[in-house]
């Protein structure tokens, strides 16, 4: 069971980033799927979270607006959408899964969360 993320890249800010989320050795199909961020010196901050199942987001309220989470159009991925970025969004930014189906304040706590994937560094310029 494996995930992987990509996409990250140096943007200046008001731009945007598209980061992809892989699963290989099992289908997502029933999974949540979530992504986090850890900037140096902070804690990891849950972003946006789908639900496999039926397509059900949640954001953070700092990616409300900016940022969209997605099934992708290969199977077995999961995308992140970031828009208008800030400086502030710089961090590494991982995808997480869990099975079920619930999403809501809690699909954004890491601890729900049992497998992970490596991050991709997402840096924003002012």
């Amino acid at each position: 069971v494996q995930l992987q993320a990509s996409g990250g890249g140096s943007v200046q800010s008001g731009g945007s980033l598209r980061l992809g989320c892989a699963a290989f050795g099992f289908t997502v199909d029933g999974y949540a799927i979530g992504w986090f961020r850890q900037a140096p010196g902070k804690e990891r901050e849950g972003v946006a979270c789908i639900s496999t199942t039926d397509g059900r987001p949640y954001y953070a309220d700092s990616a409300k607006g900016r940022f969209t989470i997605s099934r992708g159009d290969a199977k077995n991925t999961v995308n992140l959408q970031m828009n208008r970025l800030k400086p502030e969004d710089t961090a590494v930014y991982s995808c997480a899964a869990y099975y079920g189906n619930y999403i809501g304040p809690y699909s954004l706590d890491a601890d729900e969360y049992r497998y992970w994937g490596q991050g991709t560094q997402v840096t924003v310029s002012s």
